[in-house]
């Protein structure tokens, strides 16, 4: 019940979670808003080095711009502290300034040796004029839409540098789990079908790395539809986003009940059923409150106030983000301690195999993103997403592999199990050639 209920409250803030996404982007240019912040927020873009990247400004009133004297002001030096400085001054500091005349305007962007972040604002005549009594006549629609170069050199690509190549890396990915379900779907029907001690674990598993083929397959939903209008389908965007965060609390109920349940029922486990998914009210507890905390941190992410528009909550890099990584270094470190001393005191050279293979897949699992979260540092900007994102879904994609290989073994599997060959999930062996196990 509790996990249902953390589920459902996941889904909720995912998909009704505030923020712009894709870059055409469509509004209002409101007056209060530009007064309120000094210049109302628009959105932001990262242009390729090299040039040839295009702003495009409809509007739908052209007079009334005119009238408000309404502009756009481009900042590309991001990590200047523009919140310090009077309105007069923040709006002076802009590189670009786009006067809003007509129904359409193309701006092209100059000239930069790498890729650089644009942010966007609107202004008009009642921004920094605090005394000044804002008419009460209608704000101004406008779409906005930015491009980046393609790779004849025309200004038709939507994604800006940082996102450049994700399109490409889910279809790759959406191919591989397409190429191994072919190959692995019937053996491992038949294994879940068969049951055993390991059953609970082999669902789990299947359960989380179906979900994360369901987010990819959504990803690429999403930025399929972006790379044509730069708009792309939010909905799929956020229900990605909610499949990843399922298959990993997925993830940490199995890893936790596991290590607790072996750990906290040792010394009363039956010898001839080792090592089987012990759930006692102690591991239980455990396990669930690792899930609670990191659900509600998934929640706070979604949440926190960011400029950044999501694109993934692989790239964390508020408070509620941090502490989830922390969270992982925790549990890595907790698995860690139980572990040791499970291995410690085992005397079959075979189970402590077992359990130091485990070690790897779950270490996997817990660390990838906090150290490629530290190591994306040495890459450039525009890489540091990309390398992120795709590192981490690679890393707990192998993570599950190793695990699966673990509790499909067919010999260390036999061994660790006490179970015959002939029960044995995805077995390659045949009826002549039992006789030698």
């Amino acid at each position: 019940m509790k996990m249902s209920l953390l589920l459902a409250a996941l889904l909720t803030a995912v998909l009704f979670s505030p923020g712009g996404h894709g870059k055409t982007v469509v509004g209002l240019f409101k007056s209060e808003s530009a007064r309120h912040q000094n210049g109302q927020f628009i959105t932001k873009f990262m242009y390729q080095g090299g040039g040839g990247g295009l702003l495009v400004c409809r509007l739908d009133n052209p007079s009334l711009a005119t009238e408000k004297e309404s502009r756009l002001l481009l900042y590309h030096n991001l990590d200047s502290d523009l919140d310090n400085l009077s309105c007069t001054e923040k709006l002076a500091k802009a590189q670009l300034a786009i006067s809003l005349s007509a129904t359409e305007h193309n701006q092209t962007i100059p000239h930069q040796f790498s890729p650089t972040a644009w942010k966007v604002v609107y202004a008009d005549r009642y921004t920094c004029q605090q005394s000044a009594v804002i008419p009460s006549h209608s704000d101004l629609t406008y779409t906005v839409s930015l491009f980046n170069a393609d790779s004849a050199g025309n200004p038709l690509e939507h994604f800006s540098a940082e996102e450049a190549g994700l399109q490409t890396f889910y279809f790759l990915l959406l191919l591989a789990y397409f190429i191994a379900c072919c190959i692995y779907v019937q053996p491992l029907y038949q294994a879940l079908r068969k049951g055993g001690p390991m059953h609970t674990v082999l669902k789990v598993l299947t359960m989380a790395l179906a979900l994360q083929g369901c987010s990819a397959l959504c990803n690429y939903i999403h930025l399929a539809r972006y790379s044509r209008d730069g708009v792309g389908i939010p909905v799929m965007g956020s229900l990605a986003e909610f499949w990843d965060m399922v298959s990993q609390v997925s993830m940490l109920y199995m890893i936790l009940s596991l290590c607790m349940g072996w750990t906290l029922s040792r010394n009363r486990k039956s010898q001839s059923r080792p090592l089987q998914w012990e759930q006692t009210p102690a591991s239980t507890a455990v396990a669930v409150s690792g899930v609670v905390t990191q659900g509600l941190l998934l929640l706070w992410e979604q949440y926190s106030e960011s400029e950044s528009e999501h694109h993934s909550y692989h790239t964390q890099q508020s408070l509620p983000g941090l502490l989830l990584m922390a969270l992982r270094v925790l549990l890595a470190l907790l698995l860690a301690s139980v572990l040791y001393q499970i291995v410690s005191t085992e005397r079959s050279t075979l189970k402590r195999d077992f359990y130091l293979c485990f070690a790897k897949g779950c270490f996997l699992w817990f660390l990838c993103h906090p150290v490629l979260f530290l190591t994306s540092v040495v890459f450039n900007q525009h890489q540091r997403e990309k390398v992120v994102t795709i590192g981490v879904i690679l890393c707990q994609s192998i993570s599950m592999v190793i695990l699966y290989q673990l509790f499909l073994s067919r010999s260390l599997y036999w061994e660790v199990s006490a179970l015959s060959s002939v029960s044995l999930p995805l077995t390659m062996s045949r009826s002549n050639q039992r006789g030698r196990y």
